[in-house]
């Protein structure tokens, strides 16, 4: 096996702006995973929503769901880790996000199969994305009346809040203030719904720097063996904690100061194209 393990971002970094992965980009990883090249994914998506963008990709090596709030088989979904929230910080969390007058997604695993549970769809960004989950054949979206049935009987790993970014950066900026070192928060713009933000709720554990330093343990490698990919604010922890971290040009200002060396665009096959480079070298 090649001497090196590459894990990338999906959305606008691995993935192209439709959120699609290439003809090319597949038929190249597919060749590369079949000669044994460690690559995987992390991502802020669900496991189910990672498997619809990469399809029938031969992964071997488990998959970063939720910014790390899952490690998980690609094959079969089963989490090989669960990073979830107390059901006491859920709590003070969702009578925070009420005072906000907002309502959450909250994505859980009930001990059998994923969750995502909804209560109200408040504006348009809300149904956006519950209409782009129940259109995607999504089995986790679950139709909750009071959402605190699931707190203490649940695996909660995240809680999503979707709205206008000037409603939602006071929760926001509450929760980093209050909170902040109990739990890993990321406030953006969703490209593929704008002008909608997000506002996604994590324990302080469910980070993709913490869950890529256990996958790199879990393949039987060492962190100076790890090549990370990706765009955005919430990889710049991992991009922190590895000598080789390769930010695709899209990606933000902020990214790229962390990154050890800028690449082409995701709409280029940018990342496999490394990929596959690098590892001819070995």
């Amino acid at each position: 096996m090649n001497k090196r393990i590459y894990i990338s971002d999906m959305d606008g970094t691995l993935l192209r702006n439709d959120a699609s992965l290439s003809d090319n980009s597949r038929r190249i990883l597919t060749r590369l995973l079949g000669q044994g090249v460690a690559f995987t994914v992390a991502s802020a998506r669900s496991v189910i929503a990672i498997r619809q963008a990469l399809g029938d990709l031969p992964l071997r090596l488990p998959v970063i769901a939720i910014n790390g709030a899952f490690i998980s088989d690609y094959a079969t979904g089963r989490h090989l880790m669960i990073n979830a929230m107390s059901p006491e910080l859920v709590a003070e969390i969702y009578s925070r996000i009420l005072k906000h007058e907002c309502i959450p997604f909250i994505s859980a695993f009930d001990g059998a199969q994923d969750r995502l549970y909804f209560s109200q769809l408040s504006n348009a960004g809300m149904q956006w994305y519950h209409d782009d989950r129940h259109n995607s054949g999504d089995d986790r979206l679950t139709f909750l009346e009071d959402l605190t049935h699931s707190i203490g009987r649940d695996h909660i790993v995240s809680l999503s809040v979707i709205g206008p970014q000037e409603e939602i950066a006071p929760l926001a900026y509450e929760l980093e203030e209050e909170l902040g070192n109990r739990l890993e928060n990321h406030f953006f713009p969703n490209p593929y719904s704008p002008p909608w933000w997000w506002l996604t709720i994590h324990d302080k554990r469910s980070c993709k720097s913490q869950a890529v330093q256990q996958m790199v343990e879990y393949a039987g490698f060492s962190m100076d063996d790890l090549v990370v990919f990706g765009d955005n604010l919430n990889d710049v922890k991992m991009f922190q904690q590895t000598r080789r971290a390769i930010a695709v040009a899209n990606g933000t200002e902020e990214i790229k100061q962390y990154a050890t060396e800028v690449i082409g665009s995701n709409e280029e096959d940018s990342v496999v194209n490394y990929v596959l480079q690098d590892s001819m070298k070995l």
